[in-house]
């Protein structure tokens, strides 16, 4: 039976490890802020892919160091956030033939790690769902809910398709790419607009930003930069895609993406790994985006101004 530790087990972790757990996986969790709920309940998930139900992981630990090397995976789905050395999150957990699974928001996110273990297999997740934290070990599940999986730089490996067919067996789409590195292009054309649009209107979500024609011309210019930056990166994109997301995203129910959630809540926001590596790859080469640069300023504005909110809280507790 392959073991398998979701390190940071959130939403993201908790949902696509409860899905390998139904399929004979022995999945255990890093837990922190959640520990006792978790250890004392399991997860609670609200889902119409998976279904409601309780997700009880093998074994439960406050921190990494607890859990051991012995597992065959470890799923890496923290948030992606300035100052967080991931390598260092996953040292006390990887062995020599660990292979790591990287299922986190961003574009050139694997490239740390995999300079960290280069010699462990590097597997990275490009996921569509909307699933959020309700609580206290508790995971709701709105809608959507693939993944699209490849080993990083590329090519697939017999872990890839095994994953995969886990699944796809419990119903979750998994599709399998030989370029992942073009995978996370694709997703940044959504991430890299509506994350940071989402908290330029105080936590708007994607119905309130695709209201009014004006408003989706707006919102496809910025794709369209972010398909230029791709195509000069070597990543071309469909002419298409922009308006298949947009019109994906209308036929959704309503839901604030993960960075507008984090906004509300005062946490850290993955601004950097979603925007910002776009915005330094388009200046690498030289590719005009003036809507997407203001777009990032304003985003690093609010950003700033959050953590001088969150240092003050700190300093008078």
């Amino acid at each position: 039976m392959p073991s398998l530790l979701i390190l940071g087990a959130g939403a993201i972790g908790a949902f696509f490890g409860s899905a390998l757990a139904r399929q004979g996986m022995r999945v255990s969790a890093v837990c922190r802020s959640d520990y006792a709920a978790v250890k004392q309940s399991g997860f609670d998930i609200r889902s119409p892919l998976l279904g409601d139900h309780c997700f009880e992981p093998h074994e439960v630990f406050r921190a990494a160091e607890q859990a051991g090397r012995e597992y065959d995976l470890v799923l890496l789905s923290t948030k992606v956030l300035e100052g967080v050395d991931r390598a260092e999150l996953l040292k006390p957990v990887i062995g020599a033939n660990t292979v790591i699974v990287l299922i986190q928001n961003g574009l050139d996110i694997e490239r740390e790690v995999h300079a960290a273990f280069p010699r462990n297999e590097l597997l990275s997740g490009v996921a569509f769902i909307a699933v959020s934290r309700a609580g206290a070990g508790r995971i709701h599940h709105q809608s959507a809910g693939s993944l699209t999986l490849g080993r990083y730089p590329e090519g697939l490996t017999p872990m890839a398709k095994d994953l995969a067919a886990r699944f796809e067996a419990s119903n979750v789409p998994c599709k399998l790419t030989q370029d992942i590195v073009q995978a996370r292009w694709q997703k940044a054309l959504w991430n890299a607009t509506f994350n940071p649009i989402s908290i330029m209107g105080g936590g708007l979500d994607t119905a309130s930003i695709l209201r009014t024609p004006e408003q989706r011309t707006w919102v496809r210019l910025a794709m369209t930069e972010i398909a230029q930056v791709a195509q000069a990166a070597g990543h071309p994109i469909a002419a298409d895609m922009m308006d298949k997301l947009i019109e994906a995203t209308l036929g959704m129910p309503a839901y604030k993406s993960s960075m507008a959630l984090d906004f509300e809540n005062g946490r850290p926001m993955e601004i950097e790994a979603i925007i910002g590596n776009v915005v330094r790859c388009a200046h690498h080469y030289q590719v005009p985006i003036p809507t997407l640069d203001s777009i990032y300023l304003v985003a690093k504005m609010i950003e700033n101004k959050h953590r001088s909110e969150r240092d003050k809280r700190s300093d008078a507790g």
